[in-house]
């Protein structure tokens, strides 16, 4: 395929419903995404039978609208990629299977994509006639950081990986859901810490900064610690909400921080990418801004809009994909995780 390749992107891997449509050098020319957010706020967190159904009734919806506003119809796409996983099954199985029943009926080549590495590609998106705000450059360190996954992983050519770190336990944006569950600040918990945290004071509650042998991370003691920290508030104590959210927040990105920085004084790259939708965090762009200055590291990292789960990073790495691999065989089956280091991939 040439670079005037146009992709078709669906991407319902969690509870966002999603399809874009997007050039070969990244341009977006459409980005749909049928939030569920008031579905699941009830709930505090994401419902998979909720996610599922509500996926069922939209995709054929969205699909449409991402075609609608590219001013494209079926005979103009050239591919359509999917996610393949990880994320909930029930909810990856619904697009799937409409991205093969799009494939089979207009001819097009399709391709399965790991949900974890299109998020990478979030930073090289850009609107038409624009330049793209980054290119890959290898060697790259990457900081996958959102409310499933927090890995940090080494990019040495065009789909040449290395896992060098991963959560052993709570992602980084799962400990803040959990985080604003515990302070009453409701769901999605990422963006009510962050709305809290700017009248708190980063310093008001001594928190832990987790530290873990390798470039591993971990969250749940940290998220412990604030637990038991509001618990022995006193009743008129001088310590609220705003408070608790900003130092929780404070010390997640030190953590997130702390690890990256001992990875780029290992790795040397020529940039760092920073992806997921903990990336839309102000603080933490801010904490990564002034580090990758120190380490004269170049920073890439996306629009707020495209830090969240989309489907136009779904539809740039799809064709990078392709042409690495060609198209995949239409009965590729959805995982649910990703597989150990040197494991098979988790099927289901």
């Amino acid at each position: 395929m040439s670079d005037e390749t146009v992709v078709l992107g669906i991407e319902t891997s969690c509870d966002e419903t999603a399809a874009a449509v997007v050039a070969a050098d990244g341009a977006v020319l459409s980005n749909v995404v049928a939030s569920q957010d008031s579905f699941h706020a009830h709930f505090g967190g994401v419902v998979p039978e909720i996610a599922s159904r509500r996926h069922t009734e939209v995709i054929t919806a969205v699909v449409e609208d991402a075609l609608r506003q590219a001013s494209l119809k079926p005979a103009d796409l050239s591919l359509i990629a999917a996610t393949q996983g990880p994320g909930l099954v029930g909810s990856l199985v619904v697009g799937v299977a409409a991205a093969k029943a799009y494939s089979l009926a207009w001819g097009l080549p399709l391709v399965a994509v790991n949900h974890v590495e299109a998020h990478l590609y979030a930073a090289f998106l850009h609107p038409p006639g624009q330049e793209p705000p980054a290119r890959p450059d290898y060697p790259s360190l990457c900081l996958i950081v959102s409310g499933g996954h927090t890995d940090l992983v080494a990019v040495h050519g065009p789909g040449e990986y290395e896992l060098l770190g991963c959560t052993r336990d709570d992602a980084a944006g799962e400990a803040l859901d959990k985080a604003a569950r515990l302070l009453g600040l409701g769901f999605p918990g990422g963006p009510a810490i962050q709305r809290a945290a700017a009248d708190g004071r980063a310093d008001a509650v001594p928190l832990p900064r987790p530290v873990v042998d390798g470039y591993d991370f971990s969250f749940a003691g940290l998220k412990t610690a604030l637990a038991r920290a509001v618990e022995e508030r006193p009743p008129a104590g001088p310590i609220d909400v705003a408070d608790f959210a900003a130092s929780f927040q404070e010390a997640v990105v030190d953590v997130l921080w702390a690890t990256t920085s001992r990875a780029l004084a290992y790795l040397r790259p020529r940039q760092l990418i920073v992806a997921g939708g903990v990336a839309a965090n102000r603080r933490l762009r801010e904490v990564f801004a002034a580090g990758a200055e120190q380490y004269s590291v170049r920073l890439a990292i996306p629009p707020i809009h495209f830090c969240t789960d989309n489907a136009a990073m779904v539809a740039l790495c799809g064709f990078d994909v392709y042409r690495r691999s060609g198209p995949a065989a239409m009965d590729f089956d959805v995982f649910s995780a990703l597989p150990s280091p040197g494991g098979p991939e988790e099927k289901t």
